[in-house]
């Protein structure tokens, strides 16, 4: 039996050795029946065009370059047409006929050529169009700009290279320190919808209740997407609800994932400032892989790290005591200022908050036949941040443990931050008509961990530092669409589809310390026993009673029409329905129309109407946190609107949908191949805008006590909005001696008015309407955004060397203070001595930055400069009360840009 098994296993392995050879034999065979098509792809002066697109006319068949620029394909004999493309290139074709066994060599030279030309996949589900060819406006960050940018997170770059985008890292505001707040033409975070390669992402699980930009808003955290992942990004500056999706009011971002596969792609960069802080060190690896003959999987994995950046000004107020003297003597004899971590008479750290970022993304496609398509995309970023909040002093015993802290203490909030995302779906052709279907789910998690704080309740036995709870949000979203293109006139194409969505946010509570009220007290100044304050100090926990876990679900559908009645006119219609199980239902609608006078220039027209119903943040947010509001500290309840205090003491309505609508005209057009331009006028009117209300506190006292809070804020519909503005693009490329020079200058100016304030319920609807929505709140909406912002853009691409000039320029923002419409509420400023208003503008600044580049070989660059080279900062206060005894030098309550100042960059590229 022993010799048999022996033997049969001898056979075995002579049979499959012999099938193994009989294959590689055939396989060898067949690989020298065919042809082979190779070559290189470059540019007018000889640079290599790494990633550019190749392709076999008529068939599937396609490849792109490797880091030499260079391609092959291995075909049948025949005879065939290349196309090469590569964006912002002028695509080129050329035929070729081989034979069996031949190689035959065909490279390519592009010339430069402009975005206006490239075609574009949002505003249409038509065949991809150019700008020049389309019914609204559309930006195209391309990956040159994106891989450029000395920028290294998502929203950064976009506010530096996007005009009417916004978005600045803010400070002293929670959460809200580590997920910037976003806005496009002026409107809230979660007025713009936010695609990753088409497909809706996930918002982010914080609402921002602090006194920044987009207070009371939710948006899409774009730091969680990796800058190494983006092959370049597209934005939709027009209304497209009707076609998005109902929160797409001021516009559609679309981050298209790479795709390429020819190359290992790493950048390292290391930055600091001119003050010595704010370190940043960046990692980013991109590769792909060939799945069978036209599949694909590439991988990105991205490390970010940012040390806090501090432009807190010396501390001018007491200490230890009321008295003077005596508060100078102990500063003196408790070396007060030099154990407090600060330099200097700091006591707060006031900037960029510290943060490191880990991610790992996917995006891949996977043929099945030659109509069907399996793709896939997804992610995870894990965010760690720590930031700092006002400092509490030993002065203040209610808030103050002396026995563990008896200097006091500078608590710190360190945020945990997860984000997920997954999609999964088909693309393909059945009767003619191209049918997509996916299948998607995102989650982002925050989580709040309060260190070297106390909660003064418990007295000594109060633990130094506190889980204080989160929030988490999901998101299920399921899309079907259908197009076709019928041969009707000079073209018809039809769309339709409808999308299913399913949401959860939660609200976790934190550990029993971080709220709990110990019953610890302490005696006054007066020999008063006094109750000291509950809850961990700086981000009081989130109580078990706030704890919640509500659902939603989102049925639409839609139907969408474009007909070219001839050569040179377009028609656009679109419709949907979108119905919330909470919400109810509603119909929108879109008109659209373009003109071509010529192929190099056309005139386009928008209307459309727009409906979002309020987030589930919007809805069931509710919390109690510390807030510092003219240098006092107080417990603001923002409580939702299933609670007593809003249903029952202030009698207010629910919560209902905002309704819009919007129109745009423009113009944009193409001279000599060297100069294009485009320019947009639009309006966007908001109904019932759902905002944060001010703090109401003062007259309010007997409703607040049982709520054992100080102030009170909810969301409501509180506003009507109209928004104007203009934007223009101008764009010029040409040859310049030996090299190409690019030039481009951008503009957005906008204007946004509240038209109407409009409160009528319950104990607000007696008052003035401005102690719902105050003054400063309405400044926030209206002038806390630069009223414009121009960018430009200089570049020349000589040899090996690239040089870069970009400057921006940043128009005017206005603070104003909530009690100052009245003359009589003016205070002392110290600063002159006179009795004045706290209002301030704060003048337009203009940015610069620098780069130079150098390609050493196909493989390797190394790039250096600077971000505001001339070291610009935000105008400083010029009212000593908005300082906070010292403290802002810098306004945290409207922000232009940020307080880092000058920023010098070294960054090594490499493509292997």
């Amino acid at each position: 039996m022993k010799v048999f098994s022996i033997l049969y296993t001898l056979r075995l392995k002579f049979t499959l050795t012999s099938l193994l050879l009989v294959f590689l034999f055939s396989l060898n065979s067949h690989s020298q029946s065919r042809a082979t098509i190779s070559g290189t792809v470059s540019d007018e002066f000889g640079g290599t065009l790494p990633g550019a697109k190749v392709s076999i006319e008529g068939t599937t068949i396609f490849t792109s370059t490797n880091a030499d620029g260079f391609y092959q394909f291995d075909i049948e004999e025949g005879e065939y047409v290349i196309n090469v493309s590569f964006i912002m290139y002028n695509n080129i074709s050329k035929s070729v006929e081989v034979k069996v066994g031949e190689s035959a060599t065909l490279d390519f030279v592009l010339s430069a050529g402009f975005s206006i030309d490239e075609p574009i996949s949002l505003g249409s589900r038509a065949q991809p169009k150019s700008l020049l060819k389309t019914t609204v406006p559309v930006d195209i960050i391309f990956p040159e700009e994106i891989t450029n940018s000395s920028h290294l997170e998502i929203g950064q770059i976009l506010h530096f290279l996007v005009p009417s985008f916004h978005s600045t890292h803010q400070t002293i505001s929670d959460g809200t320190d580590h997920i910037d707040p976003a806005s496009l033409r002026g409107l809230g975070p979660d007025q713009v919808l936010v695609l990753i390669n088409g497909k809706r992402r996930h918002s982010s699980s914080l609402l921002n209740v602090n006194g920044t930009v987009g207070r009371g808003s939710v948006g899409t955290d774009f730091n969680a997407i990796p800058k190494a992942a983006v092959d370049r990004i597209e934005i939709l500056r027009d209304g497209a609800t009707s076609q998005y999706g109902s929160d797409a009011i001021a516009g559609v971002i679309n981050i298209i994932l790479k795709q390429q596969t020819e190359f290992i792609d790493i950048d390292g960069q290391f930055g600091t400032n001119t003050e010595g802080d704010g370190e940043t060190r960046y990692f980013g690896a991109n590769l792909g892989l060939e799945l069978g003959k036209q599949g694909f999987l590439n991988l990105t994995a991205e490390y970010r790290q940012r040390e806090p950046t501090n432009r807190a000004g010396n501390y001018t107020g007491s200490v230890y005591t009321s008295d003077p003297a005596v508060d100078t003597q102990l500063i003196n004899q408790n070396n007060f200022f030099g154990q407090t971590g600060f330099s200097d008479q700091r006591v707060m750290e006031i900037g960029n908050a510290g943060t490191q970022n880990l991610s790992f993304f996917f995006n891949g496609e996977l043929p099945i036949n030659e109509k069907t398509t399996f793709y896939f995309h997804g992610g995870r970023n894990n965010r760690q941040g720590n930031s700092r909040g006002f400092y509490r002093f030993p002065k203040d015993e209610d808030r103050v443990v002396l026995e563990l802290n008896p200097d006091g203490f500078s608590p710190e909030i360190l945020t945990d931050i997860r984000d997920d995302a997954i999609l999964a779906g088909i693309t393909g052709i059945k009767n003619g008509w191209n049918l997509d279907f996916s299948q998607s789910l995102g989650i982002n998690t925050i989580g709040f961990n309060v260190e070297s704080s106390n909660n003064a309740s418990m007295g000594i036995s109060s633990p130094r530092g506190f889980n204080s709870g989160g929030f988490r949000y999901q998101q299920s979203t399921t899309n079907f669409d259908l197009t076709k293109n019928f041969d009707y006139l000079k073209g018809l194409n039809l769309a339709f589809g409808g999308e299913l969505r399913l949401e959860n946010y939660q609200i976790i509570a934190g550990e029993e310390a971080s709220y709990i009220d110990g019953g610890s007290t302490y005696i006054d100044s007066n020999g008063v026993e006094q109750p000291r304050i509950p809850g961990a100090q700086v981000f009081p926990g989130i109580r078990p009673e706030n704890e919640l876990s509500r659902f939603r679900t989102n049925a639409a559908a839609y139907i969408d029409v474009e007909l070219n009645p001839n050569d040179n006119w377009l028609l656009k219609g679109a419709m949907r329905y979108e119905f919330y199980n909470d919400f109810s239902g509603q119909t929108i609608w879109k008109l659209a129309s373009r003109y071509s006078f010529s192929d190099n220039l056309s005139i386009r027209s928008s209307f459309s109407t727009g409906f979002r119903a309020p987030s589930l943040h919007q809805v069931y947010f509710q919390n109690v946190s510390n807030q510092f509001i003219d240098g006092d500290i107080k417990e603001v309840g923002t409580f939702n609107s299933e609670s007593a205090i809003v249903n029952d003491a202030f009698e207010l309505e629910s919560l209902k949908p905002e309704l819009s609508n919007h129109f745009s005209l423009g113009v944009s057009g193409k001279v000599n191949n060297t100069f294009t331009f485009s320019f947009d006028l639009y309006q966007i009117n908001i109904e019932d805008r759902i905002v944060l209300s001010a703090r109401l506190e003062d007259g309010f006292e007997t409703i607040l006590q049982p709520f054992n809070v100080s102030a009170a804020q909810f969301l409501t519909n509180a506003i009507d909005s109209r928004t104007r503005g203009l934007d223009a693009v101008i764009n010029y490329r040409d040859k310049l001696g030996e090299g190409e020079v690019y030039a481009s200058l951008a503009a957005n100016f906008n204007n946004t008015k509240v038209d109407r304030i409009n409160i009528e319920s319950g104990q607000i609807g007696g008052m003035d309407n401005s102690a719902i929505f105050n003054r400063e709140e309405v400044a926030r909406i209206e002038s806390s955004q630069p009223n414009f912002k121009i960018n430009s853009l200089v570049s020349y691409d000589w040899n090996k060397f690239i040089f870069q000039l970009r400057n921006t320029y940043f128009g005017e923002v206005t603070y104003m203070h909530p009690s100052d419409g009245d003359s009589n509420n003016w205070v002392l400023n110290e600063f002159n001595g006179l009795i004045e208003s706290r209002d301030q503008t704060f003048a337009p600044k203009i940015l610069t930055d620098l780069s130079l580049s150098y390609k050493f070989e196909n493989w390797i660059r190394f790039s250096l400069g600077a971000n505001n080279i001339f070291n610009v900062y935000p105008d400083k206060h010029k009212h000593s009360a908005n300082t906070s005894q010292g403290n802002f030098t810098y306004s945290r309550r409207v922000q232009q840009f940020g307080v880092q100042g000058a920023n010098y960059f070294l960054r090594l590229d490499l493509k292997l």
